[in-house]
């Protein structure tokens, strides 16, 4: 699953994550242009995020749903998810 949000709404997406048990994730401040015009330059609070993390399809729609119904209100954040292949699996169990 990524994520790709303001950084005002990254402590709130980390919270749910880990509110799931999700405890590994990886993510890094990004730029772009979209609706909201260029974003990742200038202030703190006007940069993106990505964040990105192998999880279990179990897992997956509760989480996007939570995110949905609490924060899409508030916050531009765009989700997608990949099907993706594992080497190391016990690192995710």
């Amino acid at each position: 699953m990524t994520i790709i949000c303001e950084i005002p709404a990254q402590k709130n997406i980390l919270d749910i994550l880990e509110k799931n048990n999700i405890s590994g994730y990886t993510f890094y401040e990004v730029g772009g242009n979209g609706s909201k015009g260029i974003r990742g330059q200038g202030l703190q609070n006007e940069k993106n995020i990505k964040i990105e993390v192998i999880l279990h399809e179990e897992k997956l729609y509760r989480i996007l749903e939570e995110i949905a119904r609490t924060l899409f209100s508030d916050y531009a954040i765009v989700t997608y998810v990949n099907d993706v292949g594992v080497i190391r699996m016990e690192k995710f169990s």
